[in-house]
């Protein structure tokens, strides 16, 4: 039996931190790219449905917890899997993105070896 591919939604304003992750990644993984909230929702939307999602949490016009609180709210997309990254990453703002629905909460710069151990325990 072939192992499925997953679908990944990498959501950033930056570039240059999209690139960062998906060098990261390993190369099985369909990754679909947001540099904005509403991107975000709308590829989110269409199938294949994104398995899992990193996103920044400080973006403009729509935060990432906006997004998050929105996908979750659409029974569509709640079953998608959320991780914040994001260089906010204090406690505070570590238990509000996990009381809106995602899984884990990683800093930036983001450490390769923590992405691949989230990614492994999100899509087994």
């Amino acid at each position: 039996m072939t192992r499925q591919i997953g679908t990944i939604l990498l959501v950033d304003d930056e570039p240059i931190n999209i690139d960062v992750l998906r060098g990261i990644l390993p190369p099985e993984y369909k990754i679909k790219v947001a540099l904005n909230g509403q991107k975000a929702l709308q590829l989110s939307a269409i199938e294949p449905f994104p398995d899992l999602i990193f996103m920044d949490v400080v973006m403009p016009d729509l935060d990432g917890y906006e997004v998050c609180r929105l996908l979750k709210s659409d029974p569509k997309t709640a079953q998608i899997k959320i991780i914040f990254v994001s260089a906010h990453c204090d406690e505070l703002e570590r238990r509000k993105g996990l009381s809106l629905g995602a899984i884990d909460f990683i800093s930036k710069p983001v450490n390769p070896q923590k992405v691949l151990q989230v990614l492994a325990d999100a899509l087994p």
